[in-house]
Order: structure tokens, then sequence, then C-alpha cells
């Protein structure tokens, strides 16, 4: 843990939602940004959280901020070189990120939210409902604001901090196999290390082993970051930046009819997919292809074209497996047609041991395997900030250090993580994240594969999804 102060913020702090990571970032920003605690604010859509702030003398109020009145209690409270800080569910990012850019308000997120029923409304295409749609929507805002007030979306653990470590784990692979020590400074110079690396694919690889008393009931879905925000994301398409190297295209696939074409879905939840993953604490496992924004962001970052010809993409998505108690509330989610228990139940203070195991494996290279990220204790995360499990503790991190860039480089426009420094992000973020650690494998989802019964894998290339996803 550090208390050193990065920089005096002039303006004003306005946070939109208050669960478990807004929670637990509002004691890392008093620590680590110079300003009154006056000149901070709270506004969300229900009670909970209301004692953390209040213990902290942070102005804090229940005011649902919907379509219809964000503009005005947004621009009651906010001006020309204040920061909006949006952690909130079923309020859309597009919309606050449009008033940030209109009104010269610094701006971030951890994950591209749209108005309610924007995840699940059955009127709506698959496609309309997936990530790579709503980062449509951004990139399309992008375009419409070219400058402006830095904006950056999806900035927590996981979409955020994955995209630094994805670049950490080149940098090392790029020492270990090529013999280079060069950082690249550019979008194509990251994308052609990535190709004369031979990565195939990269995943967001997380293993959460947090147990808490009481266990889950029935009824209840338990979660150890937010319920809403699982539930919505893994109710959404299943999807996954699509590799060049990828020879099977899923029968259940399909590619988006607009944007780059660097991810594709899969017609079911992101819940009921499994894939096989690694991490070097647990070992191999079997993961939950949830929908996350670097899926699609990563993939698009290291593409490398000649010409409108695409030559090399790695394939890249998220494989999870939550807490015990989370697996099980998801299968009984499944049970329910994906219709969410009435009960939640978010764990913090009652979690009793367990760690997050959380970082990029890159795969494919001479090396086979290589894992960086974070390996954080609920015991440690508990010693260095209040108010926080592991997995809270991990996005707070990332938002910290998303939010101290933007304040050092505020007129940026919109940022994607990828955009970022890499290395001033994890310089800010590190001393919460417990050990981070970069580690090689040997392990392939061939390992131990064709037992008890056969099964139809690609042999040739074991990088293949083909191969990764569980049938």
């Amino acid at each position: 843990m550090t208390n050193e102060t990065y920089l005096k913020f002039e303006g004003k702090i306005v946070i939109v939602g208050f669960g478990s990571v807004a929670q637990g970032l509002l004691p890392l920003l008093l620590r680590h940004i110079d300003m009154p605690k006056d000149r901070i604010s709270i506004i969300t859509g229900h009670e909970g959280g209301r004692a953390e702030a209040e213990a902290l003398d942070v102005a804090y109020e229940v005011n649902p901020v919907t379509r219809e009145n964000f503009r005005t209690v947004l621009g009651e409270r906010l001006s020309r070189g204040d920061f909006l800080i949006n952690l909130s569910v079923d309020v859309s990012s597009a919309a606050l990120m449009e008033f940030c850019c209109e009104q010269g308000v610094l701006y971030m997120d951890s994950c591209i939210e749209p108005w309610p029923g924007g995840y699940t409304d059955p009127s709506l295409s698959p496609s309309q409902r997936s990530n790579y749609a709503h980062r449509e929507t951004v990139l399309a805002l992008r375009r419409r604001h070219p400058k402006g007030p830095t904006a950056i979306p999806t900035h927590g653990a996981n979409p955020g901090l994955i995209s630094h470590w994805v670049k950490q784990g080149l940098v090392d692979l790029a020492r270990d196999i090529l013999g280079r020590t060069e950082i690249p400074q550019s979008k194509s110079e990251w994308a052609q290390l990535a190709m004369e690396l031979e990565v195939k694919s990269i995943h967001c690889s997380e293993r959460d082993t947090q147990v808490a008393t009481p266990r889950k009931r029935h009824g209840e879905f338990v979660n150890t970051w937010s319920v809403d925000g699982f539930i919505g994301e893994g109710s959404q398409p299943c999807e996954l930046g699509w590799g060049s190297h990828e020879k099977h295209f899923p029968p259940d696939g399909h590619h988006h009819e607009i944007g780059d074409n660097a991810a594709i879905y899969l017609d079911r939840p992101g819940a009921s997919v499994r894939v096989r993953t690694w991490t070097p604490i647990e070992g191999h496992f079997h993961g939950f292809l949830i929908t996350h924004a670097e899926a699609i962001s990563i993939a698009d970052y290291l593409t490398v074209r000649e010409g409108d010809k695409v030559v090399y993409r790695p394939t890249c998505h998220y494989a999870y497996h939550p807490c015990d108690d989370a697996v099980s509330s998801v299968h009984e989610f499944a049970g329910r047609n994906w219709v969410g228990q009435e009960q939640h139940r978010l764990l913090r203070d009652e979690v009793t041991d367990g760690i997050d195991e959380l970082g990029a494996l890159l795969m494919g290279h001479k090396k086979g395997a290589y894992w960086y990220g974070s390996q954080l204790s609920v015991q440690e995360a508990r010693k260095l900030a209040p108010y926080n499990n592991a997995t809270s503790l991990q996005v707070a991190a990332g938002v910290l250090g998303a939010v101290v860039w933007a304040m050092e480089n505020p007129e940026r426009g919109i940022v994607e993580p990828d955009e970022l420094d890499f290395q001033r992000v994890l310089e800010v973020a590190n001393p919460y994240l417990g050990p981070v650690v970069g580690v090689y494998s040997d392990w392939t989802p061939l390992l131990g594969r064709n037992h008890p019964f056969p099964e139809d894998l690609d042999a040739d290339d074991p990088w293949q999804f083909k191969n990764i996803r569980v049938s």
C-alpha cells in the first residue's frame, strides 16, 4: 500500500452508482487525490453504501439517474473541468459520455452499460444486445467528438487492467523469446509484436476462490461483485475476438453486420458457455465465457492488416470461474430460463477466505503459455483498503489507475484502455493488487483429453477455439 498523493485536482468529482466497486474506490480517491471532501458527491439509485459514505463524510444522495432526467441531474452538479465516475448499472454509458463531451467534463466507467433492457430486450437482435454493438456506439461517439475532455470507457480490472497485463506479457515474451527490451509505442507496433511472437489466443483468465458464511441459499444470487452486473452480462450473447489462426467456425457463431468484424458472437447466453483455461495457483479449470469489452478491444488493438485483409489477430475472450456460491447461483439462474433470482447478496464482510486470481493468459508462442496478473487474497485486500473484498479491490485499483491517468492527461478525448500508458496505470494500481506475477506453463487445452471418452479435437493446433470450448 502507498499513501502517495498523485496530484491535486481542482474540479469536482461526481460518482454515479455506489455499489461494491464505488464503495471500495472512495477511500482510494480520498487517499491519493488532493482535493477537499466537499467537492466529491455520490448519486445512487438505492440506499446501499450510505453508511460507508457518511463514515467518510462524503455527500450522498439517492436520486436514480434515468433517460429522462440525466441531463438535469448531472447538469446541476457538473461543469467544465469536473470528473464524472460512472459505476452504475442500467444507466447508459454512451449517454453520460456524450453529455460529458459536450460539457467539457472528464469521464470514466468500468463497462458500457445501456439503459434498462439493453442487455436482454428480446425485440433487439443478439447482435444489438452485444458488447460489440455497445462498443460501436462509443466509437461512433468518438468520431463525432474527436477532441475534448478525456473519457475512458470500460476501465476496471477486466476490462481495464487486463489490457495493460497483456502489454506487460508481450514485453516479457519479447525479452525472453526475441531478446528485445524496447517498448512498442503505437497500436501498430504492439500488433506487430504480438504477430512476431505468434500469440494465437489470449484469455482474461480468472479464478475466484472466496468463500463466505452463510453459503448461498435457494432462490438467492450470491456474488463477490455486482449481482446485477453479473446477471446482465451473463445474459448477453457469448462474445469473443476471433483470431486469424482459427480453422473451425462455431456452428452457433455469427459475424456482426457492423464495424470491423474483430469479434463474433454465439447465439446463446455467455453464462451457458464454458471454456478451458489456466491460472498459476488453480491450474487448469473450466470458466464461463462471459462477454466482456476487453475480448473485442484487445483483439481489435492487436490486429495486423495488409490493405483490407486481416493477416493477424489473436482470439481473445474472458474465461471466468467465479466464487463457488456464484457458480451455484448461475446454475440456478440458468434453470430459471435466465430470469434472475429475487434475492441478491453481495459478499464482502462475510468472506472468510480465498483469493481472486486474475490475469492475462497469452498462448501459442514458442514458450507455450504465459500468465501475467494479480493473486490477491481477501486478507491482503482488507489490509490495503476498507470496504473491499479481493475482487472489488482489483476493480477499484483499475478505476483509480484510469482516474489518475485521465487527470494527468485531461484532453485526450475518448480513449479505450488499450490506448493508455500501461506502465503508468500499473504503477498506480499495483500497490492494491497483492502479488503481481508472470508465470510460464506447458499447459494446453489438449492436456488429458480423450479420457474417459473420445473427443473431436484438432490435434494439429492446440490453440484452436474448438479445443478450448467445453462441449
